[in-house]
């Protein structure tokens, strides 16, 4: 009995001793695995599948903020009705979260209505286009309207030191080529 119990005592260590060296070193996927698993893809594949949808050219800023990122992918998503529809493209930086950015695009049939709450200020890109600053749930997004898009322009706002709304505008305005 002794003995059993000794041995079941034993197992039950090891197995907590697996438990825990385990999940110590469990690391978490990198970027290049998670990002496709839920639909991303190179910006590249992205851009042709959305130009495909909807029989048109897609222009993105040529401009990025001037901050560091690792990865940037793309993921056009073709929801069953076009209201859903949309493209994206994430920048991101694996070693500093708060490195994030983010272009959505939909058409303008479709847009995000602009809630006056969440606005902070008006701009005129270079177009003569109106372009709305606001903050929404930690984010700072320029939004704005061309050709049949519209476009959102979103950073953290941990970076609002380093990404002005005019860093935003002068991204905006690079669309224009």
């Amino acid at each position: 009995m002794t003995r059993s119990i000794s041995l079941l005592l034993i197992s039950f260590c090891l197995l907590f001793f697996l438990t825990i060296y385990a999940t110590a070193n469990d690391k978490p996927s990198p970027y290049e695995e998670i990002y496709p698993e839920i639909g991303y893809k190179t910006v590249e594949d992205a851009v042709d599948d959305f130009e495909q949808h909807f029989k048109q050219k897609l222009k993105l800023p040529l401009r990025i903020p001037p901050i560091s990122f690792t990865h940037h992918f793309g993921r056009f998503s073709d929801l069953e009705s076009d209201i859903n529809d949309s493209f994206e493209v994430m920048f991101i930086n694996d070693q500093l979260s708060e490195n994030h950015y983010k272009i959505d695009v939909r058409p303008i049939k479709n847009n995000i209505p602009i809630r006056e709450k969440y606005v902070i200020k008006t701009f005129e890109l270079k177009s003569g286009i109106v372009a709305t600053y606001m903050t929404i749930s930690g984010f700072n997004v320029l939004v704005f309207e061309r050709g049949d898009w519209q476009y959102m322009l979103s950073i953290d706002k941990r970076v609002s030191d380093k990404v002005t709304p005019e860093t935003l505008l002068d991204i905006a305005n690079s669309i224009d080529y």
